[in-house]
């Protein structure tokens, strides 16, 4: 936790010496900014955790065998390694994992700190930066939920329902701060909110929860290591219906590798995986041409319209790339990351909008 206030003051004093003089709602606004940059760093480098199989680096939690860091836990690290020198404990990936640990404490006292300056704020009767303090204190509560089941991926082995929560609640805290974050912008610059068509809204609505479904769906594949059940594209095993075992492949409350009566999970079970996120790929690039296309020709929410289109095409590149290329590490963060992006671009084009009035044309009666 030391560790953690310290990486906190670096981006507080920046914030600060930023903003010198400057209203307690600008210093509000650049914190919540900042916070939210460092947050999306800090999914990269869970993916990254993840990726090099550092999640149990640390066996323990929230030290590292008892000690704050891998340099007091050398000898025990050092023992785990000799016993199993390609096992989940080495003096690399231990430091990953801490460094991983220090990372999300020093977001969440920054959190702590917005939910704090919110609440003085609304108290001194100043500027809250157009949003009420209970957004930043949601905020808190979202981040130490989050903190629990990043103990609990530890303690229970990556268990791939926990480490699949574990990735949505990191997305979660996303879209709430890039929500406080656009309602901040409006308020500091007075800008309206942008009407969009009932239709158009509604469409911005189910893009985003097909995105979400797809995100939940690629955290199962790679929780479950299945990324490579498939190797062909755009078949799978040279296959277009490949041999699939649904009812273990989505079972949900299951150790690693294990089916929930304990029996090792099939390589059917993996491919079904791979293969629904697959085909679930399809509809949602889908999804995202059309909302990107609408958007650009109603001429509104051009910026997000065409961030959607990038990332559609960036993750269809990255997704491809962990197939063909036999998931590489740096393709395989890319794809988290454009998951990541995906999600802080839809917050913010349906904070930044919303539903406009239907036009109600009153009828002449004959005279």
């Amino acid at each position: 936790m030391g560790m953690g206030v310290l990486l906190a003051l670096g981006p507080l004093a920046w914030v600060w010496l930023r903003n010198t003089g400057a209203a307690a709602g600008r210093r509000t606004q650049a914190l919540t900014l900042l916070t939210l940059f460092l947050t999306f760093d800090l999914v990269l480098f869970g993916a990254f955790t993840r990726l090099t199989d550092s999640g149990l680096g640390c066996p323990d939690w929230p030290g590292c065998y008892g000690k704050a860091s891998p340099l007091g836990a050398s000898a025990e690290i050092a023992a785990a390694q000799s016993a199993m020198p390609s096992g989940p404990v080495t003096h690399g990936k231990a430091w990953v994992e801490m460094v991983h640990r220090y990372l999300a404490t020093g977001v969440g006292v920054l959190i702590l700190t917005l939910a704090i300056a919110s609440w003085l704020q609304r108290r001194r009767g100043g500027s809250t930066a157009g949003i009420s303090p209970w957004w930043p204190t949601l905020t808190l509560v979202w981040v130490c939920l989050q903190g629990a089941f990043g103990a609990l991926t530890v303690t229970m082995k990556l268990f791939p329902a926990i480490v699949t929560l574990h990735l949505l609640g990191g997305l979660g805290l996303l879209a709430l701060l890039c929500a406080q974050a656009v309602r901040q912008q409006q308020a500091g610059q007075g800008g309206a909110v942008e009407a969009l068509a009932p239709g158009l809204r509604s469409g911005l609505w189910l893009t985003a929860a097909l995105v979400l479904l797809q995100v939940t769906l690629g955290g199962w594949v790679s929780t479950n290591y299945a990324v490579l059940a498939c190797s062909d594209f755009p078949m799978c095993q040279r296959s277009w219906w490949p041999a699939m075992n649904f009812a273990q492949g989505f079972e949900i409350w299951r150790p690693l590798g294990h089916t929930g009566a304990g029996a090792p999970i099939d390589f059917a079970a993996l491919t079904a995986i791979h293969y629904v996120h697959r085909l679930a790929a399809y509809a949602v690039l889908a999804a995202l041409g059309l909302l990107a296309w609408q958007l650009l020709r109603a001429g509104v929410q051009r910026a997000q319209a065409r961030w959607l289109a990038a990332l559609a095409a960036w993750q269809l590149v990255t997704g491809l790339s962990n197939i063909v290329l036999g998931w590489p590490l740096l393709a395989a963060v890319a794809h988290t990351g454009g998951a990541a992006a995906l999600v802080v671009v839809l917050t913010w084009a349906l904070a930044a909008s919303r539903t406009a009035p239907h036009r109600i044309t009153a009828s002449r009666s004959p005279a």
